[in-house]
């Protein structure tokens, strides 16, 4: 080597230079007895046996081991006379204790070192009495962690390990010989609590022990953590949990402290800070008060190998953001979580716009739809939050017609595949439908939804899914109420198709979250069925229908639609119940009250000029086209006659008639409320 200082046999020497003023920037990790256990390969729990042992042998020898002497104070010339003084007797009293000190070990044997070696050593009395202890100690504990032992199953213990030992070809029991013997006598078929018989004897034999780092060998990070959080009023070196009460009414000052709690949430384990009580939410402001559980002592470690990353909280949380939006296999679920995080924790509009950008890049990449819910959620929350407060960023901008286009284009795919789950379809047609204004209005056009729903229609076979695509047909006007209502009466009529029944009404509670259209038809359909299916077909389905709206009650807000709309469905009392008449059975028995054919109705007798007002008529004769487009809207036939001859107008020109049906409705209509006939006359300028 070109080091002149390397090796053990080199004689060149290296003088240390005196300590320069670098601090430090990484630090010490706090070493443990399992770290140690780990590195060199030993069983659990070996470290602290030899550490027992080492102990117990010092005490049956009484030996002293060599410590370091502590830094000690500069002695005066009285101290120095004293401690001369007392040499002698100090002295003496040595030789006294020499004199006195047993043979308590073996006479040495002349003979061979493996021989020695391999003989085991000779039993002592302190190893039966620490064997005693282990035993009473172990039915303690269990006696403390519910199980039934007594004195009996401590002589057991005791008797079992020795037995062991001798079946080992041992002398005297190892700590090991007691676990097992620990075991086979106090180990019952099920735990009473939550340590079992052998996690009792770890405890007992001794647990893992941790070091700790002082403040001034730590990283930056690790100091600033500890500066920032020593206004909390807990000790931040404790090895137990720290419960901390924060009353921000009280002590605004604690805010920050707050903050960094929070960011060091998303960075360490989850056992080191845990939030009690309190929450962050993009646009709500922080709570009143928060409670944390904070184990940072017991923790240190990470804390310090945190400040390995960076020197400050808010630039390793940057990089760690970055890191899970770019990493090979992110998704673009991940990538919104961590643009929603740097928007809450770090407030940096330059870090939200590249991982926003990343999410819109990986949503194009996405090969299918299990991640739509997620994503919907989150990027719902992202707009709502940028309308309150700002205009909506160009990478969200960006990312709702992306995922508007690209949904579309997967819609027929997903309703085919059998793998695809119906609610991942749902949270998708959510995410369209939902968000389809403000598509549209950044430039997307419906028709790509029209299409991939005319794509989709041949090839579903999936009851759950059929039903999710009738509820986009009635929202897109490709299908009719009146149509699905007709065809579910037929269902509910063939005893054959009564089987799927169930996966319908799942398919229809799924639409709720994205359209509320299908609520009334949804309660009109399960009370149908109730009203009118006989037990033994009701019952076998039941269960999976109540298991079905479960998920639904916990998964979104189905449900809650649901009980809205059948709260308005049905009467408030018990009373009113026994003469309430369902309104599609009243609808059933006089067809010609339909909404449309009543709207129908009131519009055409609206449009019919009073006899004696020439110029109403003659107004309507005029501009035709109105009449007639409102009347193919309302699908109403509009019939046109000749003028009467007594009105002084063309006598060539025509007026529409009546839509067949009762005249009276409009007026009546007219009558009830005046104030839209008045405001149309007094804008045509008619005296009405």
């Amino acid at each position: 080597s070109r080091v002149a200082e390397f090796g053990v046999e080199s004689p060149a020497e290296w003088d240390i230079p005196p300590r320069t003023g670098t601090e430090w920037l990484h630090g010490l990790l706090p070493s443990s007895y399992a770290a140690i256990e780990r590195q060199f390969g030993h069983p659990a729990g070996c470290l602290s046996l030899a550490e027992d042992r080492w102990r117990a042998e010092l005490r049956r020898a009484r030996l002293t081991p060599f410590r370091l002497p502590k830094k000690e104070r500069a002695k005066d010339e009285d101290e120095a006379a004293e401690e001369a003084a007392g040499n002698g007797e100090a002295a003496a009293k040595r030789a006294k204790k020499a004199r006195a000190l047993p043979a308590m070990l073996p006479p040495a044997r002349t003979g061979d070192l493996r021989e020695f070696l391999a003989r085991p050593p000779a039993a002592a009395d302190e190893d039966q009495e620490t064997l005693l202890a282990w035993c009473a100690g172990i039915v303690s504990l269990a006696r403390q962690h519910g199980y039934l032992s007594s004195t009996a199953d401590s002589i057991a213990v005791y008797q079992t390990s020795v037995l062991l030992a001798n079946l080992r070809n041992r002398t005297q029991p190892t700590p090991w010989d007691f676990r097992d013997a620990a075991i086979t006598c106090l180990e019952k078929d099920r735990v009473p609590k939550r340590r079992d018989i052998g996690r009792l004897c770890d405890q007992l034999l001794g647990g893992d022990r941790i070091g700790r780092i002082g403040y001034d060998a730590m990283p930056p990070l690790a100091r600033d953590v500890y500066d920032r959080l020593k206004l909390l009023p807990v000790q931040l070196e404790a090895r137990n949990v720290q419960r901390a009460l924060l009353d921000f009414t009280k002590h605004p000052e604690w805010l920050p402290a707050s903050d960094l709690l929070w960011k060091l949430r998303c960075l360490l384990p989850a056992e080191v800070v845990r939030p009690i009580m309190g929450q962050r939410q993009l646009g709500a402001a922080p709570p009143y008060q928060e409670s944390w559980d904070l184990a940072i002592g017991r923790h240190q470690g990470s804390i310090i190998q945190l400040g390995h990353e960076g020197v400050t909280v808010e630039f390793v949380l940057e990089q760690r953001l970055r890191r899970k939006a770019f990493a090979a296999d992110a998704r673009t679920v991940d990538a919104l979580e961590a643009a929603e995080q740097a928007l809450l924790f770090l407030k940096s509009e330059r870090l939200v716009t590249d991982l926003g950008g990343q999410a819109r890049a990986l949503l194009v990449s996405e090969p299918d739809v299990r991640d739509a819910a997620p994503i919907y959620a989150r990027i719902s929350r992202l707009i709502h939050y940028y309308r309150s407060f700002t205009r909506l960023p160009d990478w969200c901008a960006d990312f709702v017609t992306t995922g508007y286009s690209h949904y579309c284009s997967l819609l027929p795919g997903a309703f085919a595949d059998r793998s695809a789950k119906p609610a991942d379809v749902a949270a998708m047609l959510q995410f369209i439908l939902t968000l389809e204004s403000l598509a549209l209005s950044l430039g997307c056009e419906r028709s790509e939804l029209l299409i991939a729903i005319r794509q989709a229609g041949p090839t579903t076979t999936d009851p759950v899914k059929m039903a999710l695509l009738w509820s986009v047909e009635c929202v897109l006007q490709l299908r009719t109420l009146g149509a699905l209502r007709e065809q579910f009466d037929r269902v509910l009529e063939n005893p054959v198709a009564l089987t799927t029944l169930p996966e319908w009404l799942n398919g229809f509670l799924l639409s709720l979250s994205f359209t509320p259209v299908m609520s009334g038809f949804t309660v009109e359909l399960m009370s149908k069925a109730f009203a009118h299916l006989p037990d033994e077909i009701l019952m076998p389905w039941l269960p999976a229908l109540l298991r079905g709206m479960r998920d639904h009650a916990q998964a979104s807000g189905s449900l809650a639609t649901l009980l809205k709309e059948a709260g308005n469905v049905f009467p408030r009392g018990l009373g009113a119940l026994e003469t309430w008449t369902p309104p599609w059975e009243q609808r059933a028995a006089s067809p010609a009250l339909e909404p449309a054919t009543t709207l129908a109705r009131a519009s055409a007798s609206a449009c019919e000029a009073p006899s004696g007002d020439p110029h109403t008529r003659a107004f309507i004769r005029a501009h035709p086209a109105c009449t007639n487009a409102l009347a193919r809207l309302l699908g109403q036939p509009v019939e046109w006659s000749e003028v009467a001859p007594e009105i002084p107008a063309a006598s060539s020109a025509i007026v529409p008639a009546a839509v067949s049906g009762a005249p009276a409705v409009g007026a009546i209509l007219l009558q009830h409320h005046p104030k839209t006939a008045r405001a149309l006359s007094r804008l045509i300028g008619v005296a009405g």
